[in-house]
């Protein structure tokens, strides 16, 4: 049983026939968090196009080159307690630079093989904030429709990626993200 079902908070969130008192709106389920480029890019968000080129530093909505750096657009998937859901933060990873080139061989299908690599998460995460980036592992995509997986190697990060986070703290990071829906959800 999924034990969130009791809460009504849980509900209204997952039901699209649901519409807020106050403002009428509907949220049909889990919304998935993420970031445009990784926290150092420093050229603006990519807006119109496929490519923001400034210079020699390039950014696309799947990889990004900055200096000597290279990142992948991945995802780090948060497990909501109590539930089947998972939440996805949409990240940034820097890779080595030979993993970086292994891992675009294989996602334009000239090389196969890229089994993950070491990264690190170049977003700083509500709830998970650090003052240096957090050292992690790459995995490729089980689909080519899905973006590479992203877990933390130790710290809260990691231990909220085994065990999931609550409703609340769900909550909690839509509000940090700029979308307070406890007020909305409160029926």
């Amino acid at each position: 049983m999924n034990l969130l079902a009791l809460d009504s908070r849980w509900q209204r969130l997952n039901d699209p026939t649901y519409a807020c008192k106050c403002c009428g709106r509907s949220f049909g389920g889990i919304v998935d968090m993420g970031f445009g480029q990784p926290d150092c890019w420093p050229h603006g968000p990519l807006t119109d196009g496929d490519t923001l080129t400034v210079g020699d530093d390039v950014l696309t909505a799947d990889l990004c080159v900055l200096d000597d750096l290279r990142f992948v657009h991945c995802v780090v998937p948060l497990p909501i307690r109590g539930s089947d859901e998972v939440f996805l933060f949409g990240v940034w990873a820097s890779l080595a630079v030979e993993d970086f080139k292994a891992y675009v061989l294989d996602a334009t299908g000239e090389d196969t093989g890229f089994a993950g690599a070491a990264a690190w998460l170049m977003n700083d995460l509500p709830l998970f904030e650090s003052d240096e980036p957090i050292s992690c592992g790459l995995k490729p995509a089980e689909s080519g429709a899905e973006r590479p997986h992203l877990t933390a190697n130790s710290g809260p990060l990691a231990q909220a990626q085994a065990e999931g986070i609550s409703f609340d703290q769900l909550l909690e990071i839509y509000a940090a993200c700029g979308e307070d829906l406890r007020p909305h959800l409160m029926g």
